[in-house]
């Protein structure tokens, strides 16, 4: 059995994310064995959620294998009860509306998140945010970046 994994903690943020000129970021830090990762990027006029989705897809684009397991780490409820909950069955179902009837938000992110999710063995795991657990401030700390980095 191959204990061998990849993990991956994953944040994203947005400053003024109820106005159209705000500015949002996202960082990943991905752990292979004594092999460490950092990446990060920024956007603006976003959201907290499309930055977490953005961290989760950025990171998982960098792994190449399809045969090391993958353990996503995240503060984000949106993405982790997603996943683990199924949600998008439902969405997928019932052609892209959430339960009140209305489109899905972020569905473009969504769709290619679980096209990336289909490609690996992916499990998702939900952390507290600003606990001291030290790769998801690494990965807090690079969102704040992406935002940073676009002034």
């Amino acid at each position: 059995m191959n204990k061998e994994k990849i993990i991956i903690y994953c944040d994203g943020g947005c400053s003024g994310n109820q106005h159209n000129t705000n500015r949002g970021g996202w960082g990943a830090v991905l752990k292979y064995k004594d092999n460490t990762k950092e990446i990060y990027g920024g956007e603006r006029n976003t959201s907290n959620q499309k930055m977490e989705l953005t961290a989760c897809i950025k990171a998982l684009e960098e792994v190449k294998s399809k045969d090391i397991g993958i353990e996503v780490y995240s503060d984000s409820a949106y993405l982790v009860n997603c996943m683990k909950q199924r949600w998008y069955a439902n969405w997928q179902k019932n052609g892209w509306k959430n339960s009140k009837k209305e489109p899905v938000a972020n569905k473009e992110l969504w769709v290619k998140l679980l096209d990336l999710k289909g490609k690996h063995k992916v499990s998702f795991h939900k952390v507290a945010g600003h606990s001291g657990i030290e790769l998801n401030e690494l990965a807090d700390e690079l969102a704040n970046r992406g935002i940073d980095e676009l002034e």
